[in-house]
């Protein structure tokens, strides 16, 4: 109740991604709903590297949103790599969900989750509603949601970093009712991409 009592900020500016079809804009990624859940998932411009805790997320993603978006809400990952690289990730993981590339545009440093070069030099950023050590990530993630009125004004409604997104993670919610539960040495130690848990 608390969250959705949160001031709305009116989203000025004209973002614009790259998805598989050409350029796309944010109120394109509301389809004809009027809410949109965007994840920021960190995949890097030049990496080979396929984040596991976004990957894992984003696997709870195809099977919610047939239900969520009978109640208005519209889905969409975004990643600075090229969409050619995300196509390839996206096809992998056999995901379905919308996924573009706001490439170097302002959309993911708008939202906090990339990073200038000399705040990863630095080591801090502002992140997760604070100066945050970054260890030279260039990307973080998170879930921001934005609304759309009746006027077609498109609204910032709420963002949640790092620990907030764990509850999207339904999985961890069985784990924890096992008396193992999670069995980890560390932090997500045993998370893998759900295609290499063959090699176990």
């Amino acid at each position: 109740t608390e969250r959705r009592q949160l001031p709305w900020v009116k989203v000025d500016k004209h973002y614009v991604f790259d998805g598989p079809e050409g350029e796309c804009t944010l109120g394109d990624l509301f389809g004809d709903r009027s809410q949109l859940a965007v994840y920021h998932f960190m995949l890097t411009p030049g990496s080979e590297h396929i984040c596991p805790g976004c990957s894992f997320t984003m696997d709870h993603v195809d099977a919610a949103r047939q239900h969520f978006e009978h109640a208005d809400l519209s889905f969409a990952a975004v990643s600075r790599a090229p969409i050619q690289r995300i196509e390839e990730v996206r096809k992998r993981m056999g995901w379905t969900f919308p996924w573009v590339s706001s490439g170097d545009r302002d959309f993911n440093y708008d939202f906090v989750v990339s990073f200038a070069p000399e705040d990863r030099a630095a080591g801090r950023a502002l992140y997760n509603y604070g100066l945050t050590p970054i260890r030279y990530a260039p990307d973080m993630f998170g879930v921001s949601i934005f609304a759309r009125d009746g006027k077609g004004d498109i609204f910032h409604t709420y963002s949640t970093y790092h620990r907030g997104t764990e509850l999207l993670m339904g999985a961890f919610n069985w784990l924890d009712l096992a008396p193992k539960g999670r069995n980890e040495n560390g932090t997500m130690s045993w998370l893998k991409l759900h295609d290499e848990y063959q090699n176990d």
